[in-house]
Order: C-alpha cells, then structure tokens, then sequence
C-alpha cells in the first residue's frame, strides 16, 4: 500500500492536497503526530486497508518542534521497510501566504500575543524545514488556484504508478522570479525571440505561428537536442538515486514564447516513452 506525507506551511493547500487523495480513494488522516508514524505503518503491514488507493497523511507545524526534529529518522526507518512513500512539501511565496490569512481572516496556528502572522509565518518555515529538505516533490502554490492544485495532486502525485521518475517540463518567464519547485532550470533567453517580431508578439509557443518561426532556428534546435540529450543521459542517475519526480523549468524573458515552445517540444518526446510526463506554463496560467 502506498503512503503518501503531505506537509508545508499553512495556507500552502495542504487541506486541498489531502481532500483531493481522499476523492481519489486514499484514507486520509489530518495532522498526525510525527510519533504515531511508526505504529501507523506498522498497523497498514499487519491489515492492509482494502478497497483503498492508499493512506495519505498531513503533518505540519501544529506537530511538537520535537517531533518534525525526530522526522528524518522516522522517515529514513520508513523507507528501509515495505511501505512505498512519497513526501509532499506545499509552499508558497511569503506574500501569498500573508494574502490568503488576511483573506479568510483566519489565526495561523503559530500567532499569539507576542508573534504577529509575519512572524509565525516565519517560525513555520523554520520549523518544518526537517520536511522540507526530505521531499521527494515541492509544489509551489503561489500562482496556483484550488482547482489546479487538485489536478496537480491528482495527475503527479496520484496519478504515478510504479517507479518510474514523473517529470513536469515548466515554462516560466525569468522577469517574474525562478519557480520555488524548480529542480532544473534552463535559461533559454539566449535563442531568437519572437517578441520583436511585431507578426508574432501576440501569439504564444503554443500556437502555430510562432512553433513554425521556432522550429527553423538553428540555435533553437541545437538547445532542444542539448536538453533531451542531458536529460536522457541523467534521468536513470536521478532514478537510481530514488527519485520519484523532477521539475524541469525552461525560463526565457516573459515566458511566453520561447520557454513555451521548448517545454512543450520536450513533453511531447519524453511522453513518447514515458507514462509520466506533464507541462504547465506559469505565465499563461496567470494571464488565462
């Protein structure tokens, strides 16, 4: 049976990670004390749950500062026995973390009279940092709304079978910041840029006019078979190492034509002999 651990700073959506396990027929179980792990799994050997995809599991900062400091051993116990796992990190940029309390005018679980919310924010970070260094994924859920961060859980998380490595190929524009759950990331902002062609700048890398003025780029090209010849080169290292996903984030200026355009050429050839293979486009999500 797989476990999978979802933990992260409150208001990241680890709430909206676990209900979407749970849609998706995992037993779920909210902020579980670090302690209570062992005889967890130990109950799940004994009597599997049947009928169920899985346990899933929240643990984040309401836990003991004793217990997230006990976690690595916990978990490095817990990948010697026969339990298959996932951990899950949910984050966020401070800013957006501070938005959504003030939004929902909710009390974050680490304020009191002498911390404000900045200031637990803060501590949060500090404290689940055991976990965060352990996740096998991070998502970054700043530009995320409710109903992506379910199909993210759903198609990386739920949706990987076996043991093969997941793979998201990321498009993002380096003006807005590098993504915070990048595990690769490419500067493509050297090749030719649509933009100032005054016929293209209104159009994306997903559409034809611009696909056709990137294919015939020599430097295009060559940056393309670059990439997929590393990538085909060091998967199987990230592999043996016990990776279970990998972001790969392709950035150039605005993240709007050339990043799109290469993260989609490189979904579309490792799809063709992976399962598990995504693309998202920052920038366009956030303009759509």
């Amino acid at each position: 049976m797989k476990l999978i651990i979802i933990s992260g700073r409150s208001g990241s959506g680890k709430s909206t990670a676990l209900q979407a396990l749970e849609d998706l027929g995992y037993y779920c179980i909210d902020n579980l004390p670090v302690g209570l792990l062992p005889s967890l799994c130990e109950m799940v050997l004994k009597e599997p749950m049947k009928g169920k995809s899985g346990i899933a599991i929240s643990i984040d900062a309401r836990n003991t500062s004793r217990g997230l400091s006990e976690f690595p051993v916990i978990a490095e116990k817990l990948s010697e026995s026969t339990i298959k796992h996932d951990i899950i990190y949910l984050d966020a940029s401070q800013s957006t973390l501070l938005k959504r309390f003030s939004a929902t005018r909710r009390r974050h679980p680490l304020s009191d009279e002498d911390k404000g919310l900045n200031e637990a924010i803060q501590l949060e970070k500090t404290l689940l940092e055991p976990m965060a260094d352990l996740a096998d994924l991070t998502i970054d859920t700043t530009s995320l709304t409710l109903y992506e961060l379910r199909d993210v859980i759903k198609h990386r998380v739920a949706g990987r079978r076996g043991q093969e490595i997941a793979l998201l190929f990321q498009s993002f524009g380096f003006k807005h910041g590098v993504p915070m759950d990048a595990d690769l990331v490419y500067d493509v902002r050297c090749l030719p840029n649509p933009y100032w062609e005054p016929s293209l700048r209104k159009y994306t890398g997903q559409d034809k006019e611009v696909i056709d003025y990137l294919k015939i780029q020599p430097d295009v090209q060559e940056m393309l078979t670059d990439i997929s010849n590393y990538l085909h080169k060091w998967l199987p290292r990230f592999e043996n190492n016990n990776r279970s996903y990998l972001t790969i984030c392709i950035g150039c200026t605005g993240g709007q034509h050339r990043s799109v355009f290469l993260a989609e050429a490189l979904a579309g050839h490792f799809g063709q002999s992976m399962d598990n293979v995504l693309v998202k486009h920052r920038e366009l999500s956030l303009s759509g």
